[in-house]
């Protein structure tokens, strides 16, 4: 007598929660960017491919297949930016942060003498923001941003409310680009950033905001960006852009993903 019932065990529903929470977090990578159309193009090509295979049609499966072997290596050049984002939050956890890894294993206390001071850096940002100041600032946490502060001019500078509001000031050569913050040091200024490519990004928010969130998307570092037309301050990480915020709920917010 042949068994109609599916035999489903308890780790049969790991696996199912396990590929959805892994769909859902693709899901959530790519959505609102032109890599949403691409992905929903491969799903619909690998389902083909299930039906075109159960139905055995040989002919049509194996060019389908060829397509399908490559289909790793085309994920990895398409989806290059979504993956590094993927593995950065991945990277981001308490047990494999970089600045915990010591202590994780050894149980040693890390040396706290380099905390960034934010006093300077929020204070700079309120004046900025009260005077219509446009600003753009890059804190460095655990990827290197070496790449893009080359762009830039090195100052290794300490970091000051009026050296950051001087760099800033839009008659200094140096006000148009990016001020990249490395381990409580203005490390560089006139930086170039990349832009997002998101195409849900708000049109009303200008190429400061674009590279806040651009930078994001390939590092962990956080972006703080200042309005020149409005004067509103907003604070980018992992890609998400936080807009037109209170002085009191960016200070709370600029602690909080420090401390991420």
């Amino acid at each position: 007598m042949i068994n109609l019932f599916i035999i489903f065990h308890w780790l049969d529903a790991v696996d199912i929660l396990l590929v959805a929470f892994l769909l859902y977090e693709l899901y959530s990578l790519v959505r609102g960017t032109a890599a949403i159309n691409i992905l929903t193009g491969i799903i619909l090509l690998y389902v083909v491919w299930l039906i075109v295979k159960a139905l055995d049609m040989q002919l049509f499966s194996s060019i389908l297949s060829r397509f399908i072997d490559v289909g790793v290596i085309a994920i990895i050049i398409v989806f290059q930016q979504e993956l590094r984002r993927f593995l950065l939050i991945i990277g981001k956890t308490e047990f494999f942060n970089r600045k915990n890894f010591t202590k994780n294993f050894l149980m040693l206390q890390l040396d706290k003498e380099n905390e960034l001071d934010l006093h300077p850096i929020l204070k700079a940002c309120r004046n900025m923001s009260e005077a219509h100041t446009g600003a753009l600032i890059v804190i460095e946490k655990d990827t290197d941003l070496s790449f893009y502060a080359q762009t830039g001019d090195i100052l290794d500078s300490n970091i000051t409310e009026a050296m950051l509001e001087s760099i800033f000031y839009k008659n200094n050569p140096l006000h148009d680009g990016a001020v990249i913050i490395e381990e409580n040091k203005i490390y560089a200024a006139r930086c170039v950033l990349p832009s997002t490519e998101k195409t849900d990004f708000p049109a009303n928010l200008g190429m400061r905001h674009r590279a806040a969130v651009g930078i994001t998307e390939k590092s962990d570092a956080i972006a703080i960006s200042v309005s020149e037309q409005t004067g509103s301050i907003s604070l980018a990480h992992l890609g998400k852009l936080y807009h037109d915020l209170t002085p009191e709920k960016f200070a709370t917010l600029l602690q909080e993903k420090l401390q991420a």
